[in-house]
């Protein structure tokens, strides 16, 4: 499954209304460890039928940062349901990632 880029307009269609674990990764181009975790996410979005992963550019969307009062990136944040149940601050394994989503 491909990755969804999230903005306020199609957050709730996105990630509220979805039957999936979503998975989302804040970012932004210019942080280097967003950087060196974003060939992880793309690998766990491949691999992952039952997750939906989704990008969130913390520089084009500041009020879905600021929702989720994300200070550091990159930040991952599990949700099911429409609630979070796991969030990550910094440069993780492609394990740990793995295992925030079990």
């Amino acid at each position: 499954m491909g990755i969804t880029n999230l903005t306020k307009d199609n957050f709730e269609a996105e990630v509220l209304k979805c039957d999936k674990t979503v998975l989302i990764d804040f970012s932004a181009s210019w942080c280097g460890p967003c950087n060196m975790l974003a060939p992880i996410i793309d690998e766990v979005a491949a691999e992952q039928e039952d997750v939906k992963v989704c990008k969130v550019d913390i520089d084009d969307q500041i009020q879905l940062a600021q929702q989720f009062r994300v200070m550091s990136v990159p930040t991952l944040i599990v949700m099911k349901h429409g609630k979070v149940v796991e969030q990550s601050i910094g440069l993780v394994s492609k394990a740990k990632v793995l295992s925030l989503l079990k």
